[in-house]
């Protein structure tokens, strides 16, 4: 679902109209809402796979990261905001991020690490 604006959202504006409880996921691409689809099997399983190879890597490391289930990003143009399949942060610095205890929604990118999408060939 592709919800048509008249002006296109802020993230905040979009952060502001997100519903909770949805079982839907949405993302805003420059400014437009769009209503996210569940991910086919293989795509979930590559993801989880990711997942898990991560946490082993930073256990393995001792690291101080860690790999959140779920958040929005901020991006850099202030008009979109993703859901990532897998991302990867420092713990360190998720205490100068604003909105990332009560919200899980991240707007600076200096503690993270890694963001991965998982795109489908077609």
């Amino acid at each position: 679902m592709t919800q048509t604006l008249l002006k296109p959202l802020t993230f905040d504006e979009f952060i502001d109209w997100y519903p909770e409880n949805s079982q839907n996921r949405y993302e805003l691409h420059n400014g437009t809402i769009i209503e996210m689809p569940k991910a086919p099997g293989e795509y979930s399983e590559v993801a989880g796979f990711l997942v898990a190879e991560f946490n082993f890597e930073i256990r393995r490391l001792e690291l101080p990261y860690f790999v959140p289930k779920e958040c929005v990003v901020k991006a850099d143009n202030g008009l979109s905001g993703y859901e990532p399949d897998a991302i990867v942060l420092n713990r360190q610095g998720t205490d100068s991020e604003p909105r990332s205890k009560k919200e899980s929604i991240l707007t600076m990118g200096s503690f993270v690490r890694l963001v991965v999408e998982v795109v489908s060939t077609n």
